[in-house]
């Protein structure tokens, strides 16, 4: 199956209503002027989008050669001329993540280096942009325990100098020899059998945290920095706060305007649909797809006790329904699919429920390991996902999958910017 019949052009699903929501001055006058001195590179994570972005804009890619050395490093070599230009480099943060990343890095310093005016990194799909939320889902930090009438006896009492509790170990207040009992002066036995706890059992029970994962998004925002760049695009960040880790102006570009534009040309009677959330962390974007083309929405909770079974350290959640989906059109919403696993169960669950159809929807679709197996085997009828990443042997394995084209989102954000346009009305409309 080719990549073009199922590739939804998405400009051309809003040309109709593009003179309604643009006004005239906004509009390109496709003047040779409007991309001067623009030029724009690409990693080797997506070709194929370079490309089509490079087309939507009318110029040529820029002329630069990738590979590798002989032990392994990276190598990087511009040909065309920098200097004093606007320097657009596309790297979507998937397949080899971290040789994407490299060559990212050294072809942003190497263009800095060569007098480049200013230098945009465009990253479709962020890298290292989901770890903060692994490991301190489980314990959190270890906070101090009270009881509820120390809670209710404190209430009130706080003001602006009050210092908060903090998880220091409690004080041992003294003691008066006479008010011990004769047992409890006794010497400790002696454990020499085994009888004592091992240190890391007693050290586990006590301990707030069990360990400790590094946040590598802000290492990943120093470095696109010290590396060079001015300017960062992205689509969909995973979690919004990564916007914070750079003193550079980041755009983070949404993909709920294609979701949307999918569903009202490529859903029949959509009206009737009901939105449905996977779970409670995407319930704010599905709810806002809801409310603009207001249809209904349920949302699957994920319930986790601690005495469930577990799967290595994840524990196994039962997932709950929260709305009414019988004899309804289901329709999944999330920002990220990578293997597949929430968004198949979603899909289970609503067809239990009595959906006639489920449909997902997704901004970014990574696809890791046994994905696309597992969406085949699903309940789901229909998957879609952008290209801001590979699709094309993932469409030919996987017969439910449409791909929207995001490449005429990412090629207005760089004319704009490259003019010195808003960009504000991309995060309403797309492209």
């Amino acid at each position: 199956m080719g990549l073009a019949p199922k590739l939804y052009q998405s400009s051309n699903l809003l040309d109709p209503l593009i003179p309604s929501i643009i006004p005239a001055q906004l509009l390109p006058d496709n003047s040779e002027d409007m991309t001067r001195n623009l030029v724009v590179f690409g990693t080797s994570s997506h070709p194929i989008l370079t490309s089509a972005i490079c087309d939507r804009l009318g110029i040529a890619e820029g002329n630069a050669q990738l590979g590798k050395f002989s032990n392994g490093e990276t190598s990087v070599q511009i040909f065309d001329s920098v200097r004093e230009k606007d320097v657009y480099i596309i790297s979507p943060g998937s397949g080899h993540v971290n040789n994407n990343l490299m060559e990212l890095l050294i072809m942003i310093s190497a263009c800095k280096t060569a007098s480049a005016k200013k230098v945009t990194a465009i990253l479709p799909v962020f890298p290292y942009s989901r770890q903060p939320d692994s490991t301190h889902r489980k314990t959190g930090a270890p906070l101090l325990q009270r009881t509820v009438k120390e809670i209710e006896k404190s209430a009130g009492t706080y003001t602006f100098e009050s210092r908060p509790g903090t998880p220091a170990p409690t004080e041992k207040k003294g003691f008066n020899l006479g008010d011990v009992k004769d047992k409890e002066l006794m010497p400790p036995p002696s454990y020499n059998g085994g009888g004592r706890p091992p240190v890391e059992e007693v050290m586990k029970k006590t301990s707030g945290y069990k360990d400790w994962i590094a946040q590598a998004g802000t290492l990943v925002a120093d470095l696109l920095t010290c590396a060079g760049a001015d300017h960062i695009i992205t689509m969909d960040l995973h979690d919004p706060q990564f916007q914070g880790f750079f003193d550079i102006p980041v755009d983070n570009l949404y993909g709920r305007p294609l979701l949307q534009r999918y569903i009202v040309s490529q859903i029949p009677n959509y009206q009737d649909a009901v939105i449905v959330s996977p779970d409670a962390g995407g319930a704010k974007r599905a709810t806002a797809i809801a409310d603009s083309l207001q249809m209904d929405f349920a949302l699957i909770h994920k319930e986790r006790r601690p005495n469930r079974p577990k799967i290595g350290d994840r524990e196994v959640a039962s997932m709950m329904l929260v709305g009414d989906v019988e004899g309804k059109v289901a329709i999944l919403i999330d920002d990220l699919l990578d293997t597949g696993n929430t968004i198949t169960r979603a899909a289970k669950v609503v067809k239990d429920h009595g959906a006639t159809a489920v449909y997902a929807l997704t901004t970014h679709g990574i696809f890791s390991g046994d994905a696309i197996q597992r969406i085949n085997a699903s309940a789901l009828d229909h998957i879609i996902t952008t290209n801001t990443t590979p699709q094309e042997e993932n469409l030919r394995l996987c017969s439910k999958l449409d791909i929207i084209d995001v490449a005429p989102v990412f090629a207005e954000a760089v004319r704009r910017i490259h003019n010195g346009e808003s960009v504000s009305m991309l995060f309403d409309y797309g492209m």
